[in-house]
């Protein structure tokens, strides 16, 4: 198992590119929000701020798989730390407290918002296994925790589309996804969910590496490091 420091993972020039990355991604998706520039204003299952949502996440994998230096960069990470971020998915909470004042469908920000709890309220059990057992890194039941947060996603993301507009069967009293397109809100698709999306991958690709240098011979390894 690799032992890299934080020090040496995240030095200052990282941390910098980071909060610049971050920063300018944070903006992009506010100015796409405020200025309901991908408004769904046809009620499509599939609506266009799901874009904001995927291309952040391919570029992650692209980069991953394409450039080696980048890839070296995601298997150093710490996967306790990454897992114990998620336990900011309670604020999914909010989507329910939306619910109830009419702003979202139940569909939605029930199906969403409480799988979001859930994720969160585990993580931190979830880092403490891991801090305690360090063979839990690799083990089947943080891959499937991890696995079990991108389906919250998938779930969340799925009844968005069916409450945007195209199923009126589905949305009692007409109340629509449609404020998760612009400002504030589009902040959840455009920038939180692909962040938490990336955070869950970059673990099991971590977990995916080190399973694999496991089982490696020593010769292999080396020549695959």
């Amino acid at each position: 198992m690799e032992t890299t420091p934080e020090t040496e993972v995240w030095n200052g020039r990282k941390v910098t590119a980071l909060f610049a990355v971050l920063a300018v991604w944070f903006a992009l998706a506010a100015y796409i929000g405020s200025s309901y520039l991908l408004a769904n204003a046809s009620g499509a299952f599939v609506a266009p701020i799901a874009m904001t949502a995927v291309v952040p996440v391919a570029v992650f994998l692209g980069s991953y798989f394409l450039i080696p230096a980048f890839r070296q960069f995601v298997h150093s990470q710490d996967i306790a730390t990454l897992t114990m971020f998620q336990h900011w998915r309670v604020v999914g909470f909010a989507f329910l407290v939306l619910y109830a004042y009419g702003v979202l469908p139940g569909l939605f920000a029930g199906g969403g918002g409480l799988g979001d709890v859930a994720v969160g309220l585990a993580a931190p059990f979830i880092m403490l296994r891991l801090r305690s057992d360090a063979s839990y890194a690799t083990s089947k039941g943080l891959v499937r925790y991890h696995l079990l947060g991108l389906l919250d996603f998938v779930v969340a993301i799925t009844t968005a589309g069916l409450t945007a507009g195209s199923f009126p069967q589905l949305i009692p009293g007409g109340v629509t996804s449609a404020p998760m397109d612009v400002w504030p809100l589009n902040l959840f698709p455009s920038f939180i969910v692909p962040a938490f999306i990336i955070m869950h991958l970059t673990v099991l690709l971590k977990v995916r590496h080190l399973r694999r240098t496991a089982t490696m011979p020593l010769d292999a390894e080396l020549t695959a490091a």
